[in-house]
C-alpha cells in the first residue's frame, strides 16, 4: 500500500515541497486535488523535505492537496505504434490518437557504457552539397546547428528529417510557437516522412516543466530502437529554450544562479543529453543534431560556449545558409575516404578558393583594381553560393562532387586549381578539357 501525503508545506511557481522518507530522485508521483489529478517528479532532495515538478503546472494546487509517490521514474511507451504519432513533451497524445501504455521504458537513464561504443565511420547522407561534402554527418555523431532568431533553423531540420537516410526520425520541439508546430506536422506529412517519424513537441503555450522532458523522451525511444537494430536520427529544437526552462525552475528553486543566471551544472544537464548518441556494435545508432540559438548572435553566451565542449563540431546557420567558415564536423575524417576519390580534395579546394573569393569582395569594397584572376574568383565565388550553399539544393553526394568539377572547370583552368594530375584526369569535365 503506497503511502499519501495531505500536506504540502510550500509552493512555488511549478514546484511542490511535501515532508517524507524513503523518496528517490526523478521518482514520479501523483498530485490529487479537487479538478483531478497531475503527475509531479521529483527534483531535489534535502533531509526529509522533497521538491517535486508538477508537470502540467501548479495551477489550482492547494496545500491541503494529497502527494502519492509511484516508486518510478517518468516513463514513455516504445513501441512501433508510435511511428507517424505526435506527442506532448510529457508524453501524451497530441494529434488526438489513442494513449499509448505498452512496453513502458524509464526516461533520463545513464549514458552508455564507453566500452558498449564503436567508432563512428558511416555517413549519413542528407542531400545537402555543404554537409555532405564538406562537414559530412557521421552515424553516431553529436553536432548542434548555432543560429539565431530568424535564421531558417527548423525548416533545415525539417529537410534533414525528410532526405537523411536513416531507418526513422524523433524530432523533439521545445518552446516551440504552434506555427513551427504545424509546418514540422504538415511538412513531414506531405513529403510522407512522417510515417517514420515520432514527435515530442512542447509549445510555447505549454507548461515550463514539459520543456525538460522533450529531449529525455526523445531519447529513451531512440535508445530503445537502436538496440533493436535502427539508424535513428533525433532532431531536437531548440536547446536555448531547455536551458532557459532549467534556469526559470533553478530560480524557482532558489539556487544559487551562475554565468548569466543560469544553473551552475548546465554542461551537466546538455552534456547527459549530448552522450546519448551512441553507435552500438551489432545493433543500431543513435545521431543528434540540436539547434542552440546564441541570444545577439553571440556564441560566448553559456548554452553555446558550453554546447561547444561537449559536442564534435558545429553547423553556423547565417544567411539562410550553412556558413562554410566556423562550420565544422570533427568526424568527417571517418568517412571522407570511403566515399570517392575525390572527396577530400574537392572539399579541401574548393573551400581554399571560396576563403579567396572572400578576400577579393573586400578588395573590391575598398576600391581595388580587380585582375583577371579576381575575375574568376568572382565568379566562382558566386556560383559556390548559389549552387551549393542554398539549401533549397537537393542532390546526391557523387552529383554534387560532380557538380563541384563542373563549377572548377567552368572558372579556372585545371593548372590554376592546385588539384593533382592523376584526379583532373580521371574526374575533370571532359566537355571543359576539349574546349
Amino acid at each position: 500500500m503506497q503511502k499519501v501525503y495531505s500536506q504540502i508545506i510550500q509552493i512555488a511557481g511549478d514546484v511542490i515541497t511535501v515532508e517524507a522518507d524513503d523518496i528517490g530522485y526523478k521518482e514520479l508521483a501523483e498530485v490529487t486535488t479537487d479538478k483531478g489529478s497531475s503527475l509531479a517528479q521529483v527534483i531535489r532532495l534535502d533531509s526529509g523535505k522533497v521538491s517535486l515538478q508538477v508537470l502540467a503546472g501548479s495551477r489550482g494546487v492547494s496545500t491541503n492537496d494529497k502527494v502519492r509517490f509511484l516508486k518510478h521514474p517518468i516513463q514513455v511507451s516504445c513501441s512501433e505504434n508510435l511511428l507517424g504519432r505526435i506527442f506532448t513533451g510529457g508524453g501524451d497524445p497530441r494529434d488526438n490518437g489513442p494513449s499509448l501504455t505498452d512496453n513502458m521504458i524509464n526516461i533520463g537513464g545513464p549514458s552508455v557504457n564507453p566500452s558498449k561504443r564503436i567508432v563512428p565511420k558511416n555517413m549519413i547522407r542528407t542531400g545537402l552539397p555543404m554537409i555532405d561534402i564538406f562537414n559530412s554527418l557521421v552515424e553516431s555523431q553529436k553536432l548542434p546547428i548555432f543560429s539565431i532568431a530568424g535564421e531558417p533553423y527548423n525548416e533545415l531540420l525539417a529537410r534533414i528529417a525528410m532526405q537523411a537516410e536513416v531507418d526513422m526520425i524523433i524530432l523533439g520541439g521545445m518552446g516551440l510557437k504552434y506555427d513551427d508546430y504545424l509546418f514540422f506536422r504538415d511538412t513531414l506529412e506531405q513529403h510522407g516522412s512522417l510515417s517514420k517519424s515520432i514527435l515530442f513537441v512542447h509549445t510555447a503555450s505549454d507548461p515550463t516543466v514539459e520543456c525538460l522532458l522533450v529531449p529525455d523522451m526523445c531519447l529513451a525511444v531512440a535508445e530503445q530502437f537502436a538496440l533493436e537494430g535502427k539508424r535513428v536520427l533525433v532532431l531536437l529544437t531548440d536547446m536555448t529554450n531547455f536551458a532557459d526552462a532549467l534556469k526559470e525552475i533553478a530560480i524557482t528553486m532558489e539556487q544559487i544562479p551562475s554565468n548569466r543566471g543560469y544553473p551552475g551544472d548546465l554542461y551537466s544537464q546538455l552534456a547527459s543529453r549530448y552522450e546519448k548518441a551512441v553507435d552500438f556494435e551489432g545493433a543500431g545508432s543513435i545521431t543528434l543534431l540540436a539547434v542552440t540559438t546564441m541570444p545577439g548572435d553571440d556564441v560566448t553566451h553559456p548554452v553555446p560556449d558550453n554546447t561547444g565542449y561537449i559536442t564534435e563540431g558545429q553547423f553556423y546557420l547565417r544567411g539562410g545558409r550553412i556558413e562554410p567558415f566556423g562550420s565544422l564536423s570533427r568526424l568527417k575524417q571517418q568517412v571522407n575516404d570511403t566515399t570517392r576519390a575525390d572527396h577530400r580534395t574537392i572539399m579541401d579546394r574548393m573551400i581554399q578558393l571560396f576563403a579567396d573569393y572572400r578576400e577579393t569582395l573586400e578588395k573590391r569594397s575598398m576600391g581595388f583594381q580587380m585582375s583577371d584572376w579576381d575575375g574568376k574568383l568572382l565568379r566562382y565565388g558566386k556560383r559556390f553560393e548559389e549552387e551549393l550553399m542554398d539549401l533549397a539544393v537537393n542532390i546526391p553526394l557523387e552529383q554534387a562532387l560532380d557538380l563541384g568539377w563542373s563549377i572548377l572547370a567552368d572558372c579556372f583552368e585545371p593548372a590554376e586549381t592546385g588539384i593533382k594530375d592523376s584526379l583532373v584526369k580521371e574526374f575533370w569535365p571532359k566537355e571543359a578539357t576539349a574546349s
